[in-house]
């Protein structure tokens, strides 16, 4: 939805909005077949309401889509603003982690959508500027090794669309951040 048009919602569609979008994220991870009436129900509005903002499955799965990559683009200032350098770092990756495990669920109904090429497009810009930001604080604070790439760090968190969502992906996302945010770290400040 444009952002005119969000700022024109009365904060009770706004409201409705944000909690049919937090639903379904949660969702169609789960199960990409999730039914928009079982979504409209634990959104706790009526499937007139979730029409209204989102006419279409298709509209709403996008939404989902683009929502998630800025809520993650939105999040590299803030974990900046109340942690230190590397800590902003590892969060975002959490996140990301979490972000590839949604959008693993939601990539077989995405697919009908938009083509992959066309997605991956459209969050490249998001993703690579909170990705940059990150590590210029970094470099900036002296805590990683000099002459990190944002597009090979990038190229490296690709593991994360290969973890199995069915396993404990969570551990092993962990476990798989922690050895690139140590190889990340100036060489004299390895663990």
């Amino acid at each position: 939805m444009a952002q005119g048009r969000m700022d024109g919602l009365r904060s009770d569609a706004q409201l409705n909005r944000e909690r049919i979008l937090a639903v379904a994220v949660a969702a169609l991870t789960e199960s990409n077949t999730a039914s928009l009436n079982s979504i409209a129900k634990q959104a706790g509005v009526g499937i007139g309401t979730l029409y209204r903002h989102f006419p279409t499955r298709e509209a709403l799965l996008l939404e989902v889509y683009r929502n998630e990559v800025q809520s993650l683009a939105d999040l590299a200032p803030a974990l900046l603003a109340e942690s230190p350098p590397l800590e902003a770092l590892r969060g975002w990756m959490d996140r990301l982690a979490h972000y590839g495990i949604a959008k693993a669920g939601l990539g077989d109904a995405l697919s009908a959508v938009v083509s992959h090429e066309g997605l991956a497009a459209e969050s490249y810009g998001p993703i690579m500027g909170a990705l940059t930001m990150l590590l210029e604080a970094n470099a900036k604070a002296g805590t990683i090794r000099p002459g990190v790439v944002p597009d090979d760090i990038l190229l490296i968190l690709g593991f994360l669309w290969r973890i199995d969502p069915e396993s404990d992906w969570r551990a092993q996302s962990a476990r798989l951040l922690d050895i690139l945010v140590d190889g990340l770290r100036r060489r004299q400040d390895r663990p």
